[in-house]
């Protein structure tokens, strides 16, 4: 039992003895910089569904049971009121848009439209 005790004071001394010393390591005057990822954008090539002036909704070439939607951002609105103001998209035309993953603007929309029905 004795040897026991002498054991639990030892700890205690050298547990006593660390605590200090990490304390004194820790930093609270300078902020934790933390570096996020930007993702990058990526095409996906499809077919038109619907095109108008707000939105393009195409289906994957690969998956066309896969749909996606798009508003338009600064650059793709204007090709996109040019290519209305030619006709527009028809369904089954082929384009490729791109986007940033998780997001649902066109950053940049490429295809030739078809002639108008």
């Amino acid at each position: 039992m004795k040897r026991a005790s002498i054991l639990a004071v030892f700890l205690v001394a050298i547990a006593g003895v660390a605590a200090p010393a990490v304390h004194a390591q820790v930093d609270t005057n300078s902020p934790i910089v933390v570096r996020q990822n930007t993702p990058k954008a990526v095409w996906i090539k499809g077919n038109v569904v619907h095109a108008d002036g707000k939105s393009i909704v195409i289906s994957e070439l690969n998956n066309p049971r896969a749909l996606h939607t798009f508003t338009y951002s600064g650059k793709s609105l204007a090709v996109m009121t040019k290519v209305l103001n030619e006709g527009g998209y028809q369904v089954g035309d082929k384009v490729k848009v791109q986007y940033v993953p998780g997001s649902t603007v066109a950053l940049d929309i490429h295809g030739r439209p078809s002639k108008p029905h």
